[in-house]
């Protein structure tokens, strides 16, 4: 922003609730120097001539080239910053031996400072390249990685929550790559909190901290009561895996008698600030467990098809209002675009309706009214990840942030084939959902700031 209101003039798709796509063709998007929309006006309204001729003739007003749109920027619910030179390696392998053989001794590699600085610099530059404005990042045990991940996110203007991977049950964690002891990793997560919050030039906040228990199995008790007590006492939000896959599912419920989600709600950890992973496994309990907390869901639907054993019920789940939004899964999910688990969360929801195995009859193959369609994609994608995370973010409506995207259907790149008599703007939106790559995402907004 230059330090005055700046005026955006375009055709505008935006999913403002679950289900509902609205355009405005040639709309005015009226945003203030703090980088929240202050109103969003349609041609013909009383305030839409003034408003454009005042910023025209300040010369505020940016206009967007024909086949240009503009989206909200989308929200990356679910990102382990340290496997991206691993992503798209390794994925023929069960859970447990991904993290083993592979995960754990690349994570190892950030207690040196100049890799993360290299790998995180590049992460986040791809991330926003590919529309995602907003961030949840999984760390690693060494703080000043995370500090580095938080200084990059900060300086490249991505909006983006970082924390400190908690992990110290020495039964379940390689001795080259834990936290030494629980206190140790309740220290350094309240360090991290306090880092990030005090960074200069963060004074609004654009950068979170978050409290990050890897998942219960890596954790001790005494570990997930502490880091429980320290989001409390710091209002500080929560992310963690839940009910992944059969593996996690049953060792919790094995070690604590009870589920995921109630095991989480009794440590402290289940709050309206919390990020829940994926949780394919959840019951109908939980669901109400997770609701009541007020608590979201990061559904990864392309990591689900390789580690979760099963589908996750997202209709069911949406139905259930629960929050729910949508993640990457960097690595485990083998791409950095969130329209990509777009496309894969609609596919999946296909796949657990029609179902997949021939040799059953049709009626006995899979799971009535599961489906969701780019719709129900595009909210989880943007209005949807926001509200996982009680921000304003995700729509273009006063009061919520300018983060936003232009989207060039006509990049020599990668051209969307559109016709005028055949394609109206939904159907614009559509291909745009299903078939956009990084090259047709021509700019990027973050608080009112062109960035990437």
């Amino acid at each position: 922003m230059t330090g005055t209101t700046e005026t955006f003039q375009a055709t505008l798709m935006h999913a403002p609730n679950l289900g509902s796509i609205e355009t405005i063709e040639d709309a005015l998007v009226e945003v203030a120097a703090n980088g929240k929309i202050l109103a969003v006006f349609r041609p013909g309204e009383p305030d839409y001539e003034p408003t454009q001729h005042k910023a025209d003739a300040e010369g505020s007003l940016h206009r967007f080239d024909p086949g240009h749109f503009l989206l909200p920027g989308l929200v990356d619910l679910h990102i382990h910053a340290p496997q991206w030179p691993m992503m798209g390696k390794s994925l023929h392998l069960p859970l447990y031996e991904w993290l083993e053989q592979h995960t754990f001794p690349l994570e190892a590699r950030y207690a040196d400072v100049d890799f993360a600085q290299e790998v995180y610099s590049s992460l986040v530059d791809a991330l926003l390249a590919n529309g995602t404005t907003t961030a949840v990042y999984f760390g690693t045990i060494h703080n000043p990685a995370n500090q580095a991940l938080a200084e990059i996110c900060l300086d490249r203007g991505q909006r983006a929550f970082v924390g400190k991977v908690a992990m110290d049950d020495v039964d379940q964690c390689p001795d080259y790559y834990r936290d030494e002891s629980a206190a140790l990793a309740i220290r350094e997560t309240g360090e991290l909190i306090e880092f990030i919050r005090k960074l200069p030039e963060n004074e609004s906040a654009l950068v979170k901290p978050i409290v990050t228990p890897r998942f219960i199995p890596s954790c001790t008790d005494e570990l997930l009561e502490g880091l429980g007590a320290l989001a409390r006492e710091t209002d500080c939000h929560i992310q963690t895996h839940c009910s992944e896959s059969d593996w996690q599912h049953a060792f919790v419920k094995e070690r604590c008698g009870k589920s995921d989600s109630t095991a989480l709600q009794d440590f402290g950890l289940l709050t309206r600030k919390t990020v829940l992973a994926h949780s394919n496994h959840i019951t109908e309990d939980d669901c109400e467990t997770i609701k009541a907390a007020g608590a979201g869901i990061a559904h990864c639907p392309l990591s689900n098809f390789y580690f979760a054993n099963a589908v996750f019920p997202l209709r069911s789940a949406l139905e259930k209002e629960l929050h729910v939004g949508l993640g990457t899964d960097i690595s485990a999910g083998p791409s950095p675009s969130i329209f990509d688990s777009c496309r894969q969360a609609v596919t999946a929801s296909r796949v657990l309706e029609d179902g997949v195995e021939p040799k059953r009859e049709a009626s006995r193959r899979g799971r009535e009214q599961a489906r969701i369609d780019f719709r129900h994609a595009f909210w989880l994608a943007t209005a949807g990840g926001g509200e996982v995370l009680d921000i304003p973010v995700g729509k273009f409506a006063p009061g919520y942030h300018f983060d936003a995207m232009a989207v060039d259907i006509n990049a020599a790149a990668a051209p969307l084939p559109t016709w005028a008599d055949m394609d109206g703007p939904e159907e614009v939106l559509q291909k745009i959902i299903y078939s956009a790559t990084r090259a047709n995402i021509a700019k990027v907004w973050v608080a009112g700031r062109e960035v990437g």
